[in-house]
């Protein structure tokens, strides 16, 4: 069975969207990671801060490190955010994902993202399907 950290490593390879988001994998545990990013110009929209997707996107693999952490291939079935603060270019993205339920065929999990001065950005809130597949 793979740890936590080569299936991740394995997902990352196949990820380019992560890559491209220049996610760091601070922290990682069989359901919990935390995951950070700085936000570039080219991430941001006609308001001049970052696009909803951004905060979404690091929410969403969040999302999936955590829950295919356990070694069975884990796909989000129903995902909802909610933005609290706009988001700037050089800001300093962290999102804390925790598990709050797994099943034998569904996971749940939150999100938090907050900034570099530690104010709370996003909460996100995810359900998986857990497969049979392994990784």
């Amino acid at each position: 069975m793979k740890t936590p950290k080569e299936i991740v490593n394995l997902m990352m390879e196949g990820d380019a969207f992560s890559r491209w988001l220049g996610i760091s994998v601070d922290k990682l545990d069989k359901g919990h990671c935390t995951l950070s990013c700085t936000v570039r110009a080219e991430m941001l929209n006609g308001h001049h801060i970052a696009h909803g997707g951004i905060s979404y996107s690091l929410s969403d693999s969040a999302l999936a490190f955590a829950s295919n952490s356990y070694g069975n291939k884990c796909v989000s079935i129903e995902t909802s955010i909610s933005h609290l603060l706009p988001v700037k270019e050089g800001d300093i993205l962290t999102a804390f994902c925790d598990e709050i339920h797994r099943g034998m065929t569904v996971a749940i999990y939150t999100v938090n993202i907050f900034n570099q001065r530690e104010e709370k950005i996003s909460m996100f809130k995810g359900t998986v399907n857990i497969s049979r597949e392994i990784w």
